[in-house]
């Protein structure tokens, strides 16, 4: 499974405003398209944390794809008064936000 998992800024009483449209747009077949297998949306003092697991290492490209799709556009918009970007200079998509994973770690099965 591929995980991405993106930093930004939020205020701390809008997470519930943003769970809600990550609940309407996960409601969709969007996270299908996408390839999304899970999201998990975290808090912590000002910073927001978006992690989002896919099927498989494809998941940035289907993403691309799904960034002119309406609803991805929308929910896009939708966020821009709850979200903003960690360093607003250095930003220009949602890759700028992606923290690298350094070590990982697994249970054998």
């Amino acid at each position: 499974m591929h995980s991405t998992l993106i930093v930004a800024r939020m205020t701390p009483a809008a997470s519930g405003d943003v769970a809600k449209l990550f609940t309407e747009f996960d409601a969709t077949e969007m996270p299908h398209l996408m390839g999304t297998r899970r999201r998990q949306l975290f808090a912590y003092r000002g910073l927001y944390f978006h992690l989002q697991d896919f099927d498989s290492d494809n998941g940035g490209e289907l993403i691309e794809e799904a960034k002119t799709d309406p609803r991805f556009v929308r929910i896009s918009e939708d966020l821009k008064p709850y979200i903003e970007a960690y360093d607003p200079a250095t930003w220009r998509s949602p890759a700028d936000a992606m923290a690298t994973r350094f070590y990982n770690w697994e249970a054998s099965a």
